[in-house]
C-alpha cells in the first residue's frame, strides 16, 4: 500500500513549478526588452536560453546537495556546513544586497505606475506620495504575517497568468514580423550590444531561494522536484519569449532610445506601448497587468527580506519585533527611492552581478564539495558566472557600447 499511496499523496509537479514561475516572472520582465534593445530579437533569444539553461543548471545541482540534507535546512545552513562560516557569510550578505536592491528598484518602478493610476480616479497625488502609500500597503501585508502574503501573492500570480494569456493573444496580433526580424542598418551590428545582457538575464531566472522549500514540499522527492525546476522555469521561458515577440513586435528598434531616456522603467514601456497599440482594450489590459507584476514581485521580494532581516538579528515573531524589522526591510529602499527615483534598470542590473555569487557561483562550489569532484557540469557553471560577471564590469567601465544613451 504503502508506496503507492504516499506518492499519490505527493502534491501535483504543476503546484510546484507554479511556485517557480511566480517566483521568476515578475515586474522585472519589463526591463528585458529595453535592455534587449541594442541587440535585439534574435540576440534576445540567445541569450534568454543560454541564461535559462545556466540557471536551471545551478538550481539542480543545488537540489542534489540540498536533498543531502534533513527536510527544512536552508542554504546557510548547506554553505556554512559544506563551505564555512566566511562563504557563508559572503552569500549571506550577497542575498541581503539583492533583495534589498530589488525592494528599491520595485518601489522606484511602482511610483509613476501607481501615480498615473490614482490620478486618473480623480485623486491627485506626486510620484514620491504614490510610492509612501504602496510600500505602506505592502509593509502591513507583510508585516501581518506569512498567511496575507501567501493568499494576495496567489491571488496575484493567478490574476498575472490569465492577463498574460489574453494580454499575449492580443499583441502578439499586432506583431511586426519585418520590423522584429529586421537587421541592422548599414555599417551597424547588433552583437556588440549582446555581452551587457547578460547580468539582467541572469536576475530574470532567480527562484534559488525556493529550492529547499521545495525540498520540504515534495518530501525529498528528487524526480518530482526536478520536473517542477524544469517545467516552471520553461513556462518562466516561453512567458519571456511570448513577452519579447509582444513588446519588440509592436515598438520599433528606433522607439527604445526615448524609453531609456524616459527612465526605462515600467510607466516609460507602458506609455510607449500605449502610443503604438490600435486596441484600446489592450492598453487598458497592459496597464492592469503591470499592476499585478508589481504587487507580486514586491511581495515576494520583501517576503524574503522581512524573513532574512529577522533571521539574522533574532527579532523574534511578536508584533513589536515584527515592526522593528518591517521597518529595516522598507524604509532604507523608500528612501533611496524618493532620493535616487530613476534607478529600476541600473538595480535590476546590479541584482544581476550579485545574483551570480548566490544563485551560480555557489551552488557549483556546494556541488563541487559535495561530490568531492569538478564536473562538467560545474565547470560550465563557473564559466557561465565568469561571463556574467565580466559582462557587467565591462559594461560598468564603460568599455560595451550602450544603446540610446543607458
Amino acid at each position: 500500500m504503502t508506496e503507492m499511496t504516499l506518492s499519490r499523496r505527493q502534491p501535483s509537479v504543476w503546484w510546484g513549478a507554479m511556485i517557480i514561475c511566480g517566483t521568476v516572472v515578475g515586474a522585472g520582465m519589463f526591463t528585458l526588452p529595453v535592455v534587449m534593445a541594442g541587440a535585439w530579437f534574435g540576440w534576445a533569444m540567445v541569450l534568454l536560453l543560454i541564461s535559462w539553461g545556466g540557471m536551471l543548471l545551478s538550481g539542480l545541482l543545488f537540489m542534489r546537495v540540498s536533498l543531502k540534507y534533513p527536510p527544512g535546512a536552508g542554504y546557510d545552513t548547506l554553505t556554512k556546513d559544506l563551505l564555512g562560516r566566511g562563504w557563508a557569510t559572503l552569500n549571506g550578505l550577497s542575498i541581503l544586497f539583492v533583495l534589498g536592491i530589488l525592494t528599491y528598484a520595485y518601489i522606484s518602478a511602482s511610483g509613476p505606475v501607481y501615480q498615473q493610476s490614482i490620478s486618473q480616479l480623480g485623486l491627485p497625488i506626486s510620484t514620491a506620495e504614490a510610492k509612501i502609500v504602496l510600500t505602506l500597503c505592502v509593509a502591513l501585508v507583510v508585516w501581518l504575517g506569512t498567511t496575507g502574503v501567501s493568499r494576495l501573492m496567489t491571488f496575484c500570480v493567478l490574476a498575472k497568468i490569465l492577463l498574460l494569456i489574453v494580454l499575449f493573444g492580443g499583441l502578439l496580433t499586432q506583431v511586426n514580423v519585418p520590423s522584429l526580424l529586421s537587421g541592422p542598418a548599414a555599417g551597424e551590428h547588433y552583437w556588440p550590444y549582446a555581452l551587457g545582457v547578460l547580468p539582467f538575464c541572469l536576475a530574470s531566472f532567480g527562484y534559488h531561494g525556493n529550492i529547499t522549500g521545495l525540498v520540504s514540499y515534495y518530501g525529498g522527492n528528487k524526480q518530482n522536484i526536478t520536473r517542477a525546476l524544469v517545467l516552471g522555469t520553461l513556462l518562466s521561458l516561453a512567458l519571456y519569449l511570448f513577452w519579447l515577440t509582444s513588446t519588440m513586435g509592436n515598438l520599433p528598434r528606433d522607439a527604445f532610445p526615448e524609453i531609456v531616456k524616459q527612465g526605462g522603467d515600467i510607466a516609460a514601456l507602458m506609455a510607449a506601448l500605449r502610443d503604438h497599440l490600435h486596441v484600446n482594450a489592450l492598453a487598458l489590459m497592459m496597464s492592469i497587468f503591470s499592476h499585478f507584476a508589481v504587487i507580486a514581485s514586491f511581495l515576494g521580494v520583501t517576503a524574503g527580506l522581512f524573513d532574512f532581516i529577522a533571521d539574522r538579528l533574532g527579532f523574534g515573531n511578536s508584533p513589536g519585533a515584527r515592526l522593528k524589522t518591517a521597518s529595516l526591510t522598507f524604509l532604507p529602499p523608500l528612501l533611496a527611492s524618493i532620493c535616487w527615483p530613476s534607478g529600476f534598470v541600473a538595480a535590476i542590473g546590479f541584482a544581476g552581478l550579485f545574483a551570480t555569487l548566490w544563485a551560480v557561483i555557489i551552488p557549483a562550489m556546494l556541488a563541487w564539495k559535495s561530490q568531492q569532484r569538478c564536473s562538467l557540469a560545474v565547470v560550465l557553471l563557473f564559466v557561465f558566472g565568469a561571463m556574467n560577471i565580466l559582462a557587467w564590469l565591462l559594461s560598468w567601465f564603460g568599455v560595451l557600447p550602450e544603446f540610446g544613451g543607458r
